[in-house]
């Protein structure tokens, strides 16, 4: 009886088994959803709204080709007997520009590229697009005697360092022919997805940037008060022969509107023949000479930007705020102009016109407060001493 009843119980956990195995399973392949079905019902639930980026620039090196490339210029300098004498007896001069290059040829490429990805500069340029910089470019401003301000990858230049065309630099042989291509992605004022083109040089032969076609004369950046910094883009294309993109020459002077501009659709009338190469870009927000530069040379009046900030919530008082400094709590229910006018007030009560300040506390923290103080008058002394503001939250 023993042994029929353990077969019969192992004959029902057998079967238990074959059950659990056949759920984990799923369906038969009659009732179950063949994979073709289950990507449209993803699909529907998730569409694809945009498709995947496109590398639109030159081909890319493979990765065994970069890792090589590295590992020889390791290599070549580990055999470099009298570079290891210089290190061992802390003589060796690095050069800054070597390095610059070195950094150009092998990773800068891709860090720029991800650089200009946080920027949001494909995006904006090219929707779906995007390209390695494999020419380097070398943009300077010539703000005053003998003071050149660089354009790197997202640096702020001011409106009045940037108010003469650049000198443009990059390696280039003599039979090529370039496009250089300067626009500002957040400055229309009408349509919010153009651009503004600040400068535009084609047919440029090698590098030679004085023999290039201008399209566009140089216009410096304008961003509007209240609108924040503006993203200037520096493109360079190279060309497969010489182009005549059917574009209306733009002088300096000329209404703003003559400079609406749209890198995409540009873009795709001349992909054909046109291949981005080289980037560089930087910030620009408003100055108070811009002013003057609406209204002389753009002979139009200048656009200011206002922002209403939504009044702060503030939270009906309660009878024992806990975890709450006293006198910050309740500054939140005063007027803002009683709480300056206190400030002044405690703040000229220790200025003198005849006598210099008291010196500053050697050890401020070491004093003791008074016994029975509360903690939030006890914060209040402890930053007095230390000459710490408070903040106000508003």
């Amino acid at each position: 009886m023993w042994a029929s009843g353990l077969r019969d119980v192992g004959s029902a956990t057998i079967g238990v088994w074959r059950v659990c195995c056949r759920t984990l399973r799923g369906r038969p392949p009659g009732e179950a959803l063949s994979l073709k079905q289950k990507l449209e019902m993803f699909q529907k639930l998730q569409p694809i709204t945009s498709p995947p980026p496109t590398d639109i620039g030159f081909p890319k090196l493979s990765k065994s080709t970069q890792a090589a490339m590295r590992l020889a210029d390791e290599k070549k300098k580990n055999n470099d007997q009298e570079l290891e004498k210089l290190a061992r007896t802390h003589q060796l001069l690095v050069d800054i520009n070597q390095v610059e290059k070195d950094w150009l040829e092998i990773n800068g490429p891709h860090q720029i590229k991800k650089i200009a990805e946080h920027y949001g500069v494909f995006k904006d340029l090219y929707d779906e697009g995007y390209f390695v910089p494999r020419v380097p470019l070398k943009i300077l401003f010539d703000f005053k005697d003998d003071i050149l301000c660089p354009v790197y990858h997202g640096n702020i230049v001011k409106p009045t360092e940037a108010s003469k065309a650049p000198y443009v630099q990059f390696d280039a042989e003599e039979d090529t022919l370039w496009t250089l291509l300067l626009t500002n992605l957040d400055g229309h004022l009408t349509e919010p997805n153009k651009e503004y083109i600040h400068w535009c040089v084609s047919n440029i032969p090698g590098n030679n940037l004085s023999k290039g076609d201008t399209i566009v004369d140089y216009l410096q950046p304008i961003p509007p008060k209240g609108t924040g910094y503006h993203r200037y883009v520096f493109v360079l294309y190279k060309q497969t022969k010489k182009m005549d993109f059917e574009m209306i020459k733009v002088a300096a002077n000329d209404p703003l509107q003559n400079r609406t501009f749209y890198t995409r659709d540009w873009y795709q009338k001349y992909e054909d023949d046109v291949t981005p190469a080289g980037l560089a870009f930087f910030q620009s927000d408003w100055d108070v000479n811009l002013t003057d530069f609406y209204h002389k040379n753009l002979d139009m009046m200048e656009p200011v930007f206002e922002y209403n900030f939504p009044q702060l919530y503030i939270r009906p008082q309660e009878w024992f705020p806990k975890r709450k400094p006293f006198n910050l709590y309740m500054d939140r229910y005063r007027g803002s102009k009683q709480i300056a006018k206190e400030y002044f007030l405690t703040k000229l009560k220790k200025e003198h016109p005849f006598r210099k300040p008291d010196p500053p506390l050697k050890f401020p923290n070491l004093l003791v407060n008074p016994k029975n103080t509360p903690s939030w008058l006890r914060q209040k002394i402890k930053n007095d001493r230390i000459n710490k503001g408070r903040i106000l939250e508003h």
